[in-house]
């Protein structure tokens, strides 16, 4: 009897590109949490399961995390605490080795689920491994499409051991990206409660001292009590100068909560630093990649920057939002404009944020008028 030889290689290709999709959407996230999610959806998708779950176990009998697809909120509710190590899971920790099972329940480790769990028979489980180290327990359950009596197949084995191979390296990258970024935002704080010791503290300080002499003054020696208060206003302007410009370099380091939350709160700082009202409406959808999502925010914070120091304006309005196939990001302010398209005294360059723009590929335009405003508007393909 022939072999179709098309047949296999036809099959060895669809099962080569079903992992690698699978692989892609697991390396495009960044977040613990993200990855182990996309893990369980996309070994739902290449082996084609009713159920999968993914377990991280910690160091007192549960684990740490305990990821599922194909189970509703609300069953998952139902269902109750995250499950510990005993049963099954347990066994796949000591054994270190896949588990392919024609029925779970008959298996002798098999220890039952709660009420509210579904009914699991067919079941294929592979550990995620760095080296020795268990990073977690995939597995799958109730094989589709598939006649009454088989389930998960050698194959079914081999493919998922190879995705879970590449699982490891996406688990592993996610944990040092967030450990990375911890150690970012702690220096970030630190760099800032420098600035502020060092530039907005001490002037604080001295306003105290010389408001202390003025009230000492003020009934003994009333010309240089006016003297004293003029420099208590002095310094009280030159402080919330420098606070200002420190709020100016508050940014998260790598938006790590996303460039629309990101924006909003720096939007939400500067409507509280400054009496001009700073107003913020952004599309939560928008995404871009990271190094698109940092060029995006440092043009909104240097048009932002020009608008509240040099326009005058009573209302600052950014928006961030979709178009067509491009994100949009509006500054728009009621100032002064800008003069013969001048640059701002001091501002922080209109130049480079055309810059920042084409580093990105996307495109910059200014729309000003003297006494009418200007918009400062950015696209960027999405």
């Amino acid at each position: 009897m022939g072999v179709d030889r098309r047949g296999c290689v036809d099959q060895d290709a669809a099962t080569l590109h079903a992992v690698s999709s699978a692989v892609l959407a697991v390396t495009r996230h960044l977040s613990v949490h993200e990855v182990l999610q996309v893990i369980v959806r996309a070994a739902v998708q290449l082996l084609s399961a009713d159920y999968a779950a993914l377990g991280v176990p910690d160091d007192e009998g549960s684990f740490a995390e305990f990821v599922v697809e194909g189970i509703s909120d609300a069953e998952w509710e139902a269902i109750g605490p995250l499950p510990r190590q005993h049963g099954m899971l347990a066994a796949m920790l000591r054994d270190d080795e896949p588990k392919r099972l024609a029925d779970i329940r008959r298996e002798p480790e098999f220890e039952g689920w709660p009420a509210a769990h579904p009914v699991l028979k067919d079941f294929l489980g592979v550990p995620i491994k760095d080296g020795e180290d268990i990073l977690g327990i995939i597995f799958l359950a109730n094989k589709k499409d598939v006649p009454k009596g088989q389930g998960f197949t050698a194959s079914d084995e081999e493919l998922l051991t190879l995705f879970a191979a590449h699982a490891a390296i996406a688990m592993t990258n996610a944990r040092l990206y967030e450990r990375n970024r911890e150690l970012t935002v702690v220096a970030e704080r630190n760099r800032l409660a420098r600035e502020l010791h060092d530039a907005v503290a001490q002037k604080l300080f001295s306003l105290r001292l010389t408001a202390k002499a003025a009230a000492a003054l003020a009934e003994r020696d009333p010309a240089r009590t006016v003297s004293e208060l003029a420099q208590v206003e002095r310094l009280a302007a030159e402080a919330l100068a420098e606070l200002r410009a420190v709020i100016f370099e508050l940014r998260p380091a790598d938006l790590a909560d996303g460039l629309v939350p990101s924006l909003r709160k720096h939007v939400e700082v500067l409507d509280r630093a400054y009496e001009t009202a700073v107003r913020f409406a952004g599309d939560g959808a928008v995404a871009l990649p990271e190094d698109q999502e940092a060029a995006l925010f440092r043009i909104a914070q240097e048009a932002l920057y020009n608008a509240l120091r040099h326009s005058g304006a009573a209302t600052v309005d950014v928006r961030l939002g979709r178009d067509d196939h491009r994100v949009v990001l509006e500054v728009v302010d009621d100032g002064s404009g800008i003069v013969n398209g001048a640059e701002p005294p001091g501002g922080l360059g209109l130049a480079s944020m055309r810059d920042r723009a084409r580093s990105i590929g996307g495109s910059l335009a200014i729309e000003t008028d003297p006494g009418a405003g200007t918009v400062v508007r950015l696209e960027v393909p999405a």
